[in-house]
Parts: C-alpha cells; structure tokens; sequence
C-alpha cells in the first residue's frame, strides 16, 4: 500500500458493512478507500458542495474517457464538465461504475428477507434506502439519485451485452485515493453490489482516511491520461479563479 504521511492525515474511521457515510471533502485533499478484510463494495455518489444541483454524471465520465472501468488516471465528471474526484492511485486496477445499486428488492432475493422490527439492527440494509437517509441531511431526496461508482467491484459485460460480476475480485488489502478537485460531497455506503451472488448477507467494512495532497502537477496522471481530463482540468481551475 502507498504509505501515507501521518502528518498529513485529517482524519480516519471505519465504516460497518452496511452502512453509510458522508462528508464534504475539500479541495486539497484526498480520501482514501481501503478494504481491510475483502469483500468490500463502496457504492459512491457525489456532489458540488457548493451547488448541490451540480452533481456526477457518470455516462459523461465514461464516454469522455473512453472506459467502462475506473482506476488511476480516471476522473469524475459533473454534469458541467468539471472534474469533483480525481483517481491519482489505485492498488486494484478496476472498479465498476456501470451496474448501480442494491434495492430492497435486490437485497431481499439475494440474501431473503430480515426486517429491523424482526432483528433489530441485524436487518439487512439496501443502498438506494441508505443513499436516501444520507442524502436527506443535505436536503437532498430521490431526484438527486444519480448512477453511482461500485469501488472494489467488478462487472465485465459480453458480447450479447450480459453483466458478470466477479466476486473474487475484491481483495483483502486493496485500496483507491479519492482526490478532491472541487470541494465535493462525498455520499457512500458499504452495502452488497447488486449483483452479489446469494448467500449469507455480511458485507464488509471500508476503512477511510482523508489526508492533505498537493494540487495536481503539470504531469498529474490524471490530468494527462486523456485529452479531455487536460481540459476537463482547465475548466475546474477557472471555477477557483
């Protein structure tokens, strides 16, 4: 794992299986996503802090980047061009941004069905209702779902256009920086990908750190993978002028 300065970390927690997280993470610092134990899935959306209604488009992401993955080099787009997360560095080299979230219902095929009333907060917890609950802080609701980013997860697609997912993709050990290039809000849960086959419902916890990081450079990774990050770029660095 790249090692972080200690003096540089804000902040660090853990997040259960299951649950959600939030946090406006500014310019000039990086969030880093690691998966202790294997397993994980981080299903992510996020925002302009500052103007809520601008927010990530990932078809816009994917087309300008001509992907169906993300990993380092990649960006994420809003829908006004600008850059909010940028991937400066990534152990695992793919992370699913095309299959969305689980549902009450997706949740409730793959693993049956347990309620609070039923297991107190042993229930089994979806993304789009933990999406909501953490949404609602910012006066933000159901219009403001937006497709979100799967980290630690991987689905390839076939030549019929099927998903596979590949469960055996998110290793013990493995870990993403997050690299705000706006000040973002940061939404996150840590429920099953919808895809996970069935079984035992115990999803795993995501470690977080955020920490100080330097503007990206003249040969940042990022913004030199594409043509289009180099002016996806210029655009977000006007917005601070």
């Amino acid at each position: 794992m790249k090692t972080i300065d200690p003096s540089q970390i804000r902040f660090q927690e853990t997040v259960p299986g299951g649950a959600n997280w939030s946090h406006v993470l500014k310019r000039g610092t990086t969030l880093r996503l690691s998966n202790p134990q294997g397993g994980a899935n981080v299903s992510l959306i996020c925002f302009n802090a500052e103007f809520l209604t601008e927010r990530l488009n990932l078809p816009d992401t994917l087309k300008a980047q001509h992907t169906a993955k993300l990993t380092a080099g990649h960006c994420l787009y809003s829908d006004m061009g600008r850059i909010l997360l940028s991937i400066p560095a990534d152990s695992l080299g793919w992370h699913d941004p095309l299959a969305g979230h689980s549902t009450a219902k997706t949740v409730e095929k793959a693993f049956g069905e347990k309620s609070f009333q039923q297991v107190r907060n042993h229930f089994h917890r979806n993304a789009r209702d933990n999406f909501l609950m953490e949404l609602g802080k910012y006066g933000l609701g159901m219009r403001d779902l937006v497709m979100n980013v799967n980290f630690f997860s991987k689905v390839t697609v076939d030549a019929e256009g099927m998903f596979a997912f590949h469960p055996e993709h998110s290793a013990a050990g493995s870990w993403v920086d997050l690299r705000a290039e706006m000040n973002t809000l940061v939404v996150l849960n840590t429920c099953p990908h919808p895809l996970h086959p069935t079984g035992s419902y115990a999803p795993a916890p995501v470690d977080l750190a955020v920490y100080s990081s330097p503007p990206p450079a003249a040969d940042d990774i990022c913004r030199l993978s594409r043509p289009e990050n180099t002016r996806g770029f210029e655009l977000t660095e006007r917005y601070f002028l």
